[in-house]
């Protein structure tokens, strides 16, 4: 089995296509490959409010970016190059996700992490959702191994964020500089927007890898 250890940001418009490429390749390039995909948090914006941050705002007195749509084309582009139907105008809001990572670290033990990591990710951006809302979570959650009123409690546990906060300046020490990070098979890492064909050669590189190491 090929572990894939995946660092990304749920409101990181880079990340849910990284999510995209990843599973695309894998079910279209190595649908034989059996693969352990292990995700872990980092926190773009440690102190947003549960209500969110509006992102023009936050673009313009960040970056200076004064039209959303210039810093959205490129990654919607990129989106629709891999077949996924991104458009970042729909979702204005940025915010907090320690509640949402909480629910994906717990879901490492259920055995449905990513699925959960890609659902939040697509409530988040194609359904414009409010995934910091524990209600909100709770019933994404409940498709993917937990109970509601588990899911919603989970969300809501303070000591729960705090764990994910922890995660998170692991994932910085760790090196984790921006998102999406990729580690295949604990060796070759990647980083940022990376093509499906880069996405592949390194899971191709690290199974053989991982092939020989046991030769």
């Amino acid at each position: 089995m090929l572990q894939i250890d995946l660092y990304t940001e749920i409101t990181c418009p880079w990340c849910i296509i990284g999510h995209h490429r990843l599973n695309k390749v894998l079910a279209e390039r190595f649908p034989e490959l059996d693969v352990d995909i292990r995700q872990h948090p980092v926190l773009l914006l440690p102190d947003a409010p549960a209500e969110g941050l509006y992102i023009p705002d936050l673009l313009r007195s960040r970056y200076g970016v004064t039209d959303p749509k210039v810093a959205f084309a490129r990654p919607e582009g990129e989106a629709r190059a891999s077949g996924l139907k991104l458009d970042l105008s729909r979702q204005l809001w940025a915010y907090a996700t320690q509640p949402a990572h909480a629910l994906i670290l717990a879901a490492r033990e259920r055995g449905t992490q990513h699925r959960l990591a890609v659902a939040i990710s697509e409530a988040y951006f194609l359904g414009a959702m409010n995934i910091c809302d524990a209600d909100v979570l709770a019933g994404i959650a409940s498709d993917h191994g937990f109970e509601r009123a588990e899911a919603h409690a989970i969300a809501l546990d303070p000591i729960q964020h705090k764990r994910v906060e922890q995660e998170a300046v692991r994932s910085a020490a760790a090196g984790v500089r921006s998102v999406p990070h990729f580690i295949f098979g604990g060796r070759a890492a990647i980083n940022g927007g990376r093509s499906e064909d880069e996405i592949a050669l390194h899971i191709q590189e690290a199974a053989l890898a991982q092939v020989n190491q046991h030769q």
